[in-house]
């Protein structure tokens, strides 16, 4: 299997669409047609060393409100499952 080479254009366009247009890194890894640990690693080097990462930090808080309401919302559908499952066993037993 033959490694693909990307060319510095190429590498420096993918970066600049995460970094500075705000998309995320996996919908530009896969309208580009190559793994998002690539790119990750892309715009990691992009970046000069010791310099704040602040959109991957606002990314990162927002996807765990998200995922915290979802777990919230998940965890109220078992409950009232856990309820209905007791109330028909008890009805036909």
């Amino acid at each position: 299997m033959k490694r693909t080479q990307y060319t510095a254009e190429f590498k420096a366009e993918a970066v600049k669409q995460v970094v500075e247009k705000g998309h995320s890194v996996v919908d530009v890894a896969k309208r580009l047609g190559f793994g998002e640990g690539l790119l990750y690693r892309w715009v990691q080097l992009s970046r000069p060393a010791g310099e704040p990462v602040v959109e991957d930090l606002k990314f990162i808080q927002e996807e765990n409100a998200r995922l915290r309401a979802e777990l919230k919302r998940t965890t109220e559908e078992r409950d009232i499952l856990k309820k209905a499952t007791a109330y028909f066993a008890k009805q036909q037993g």
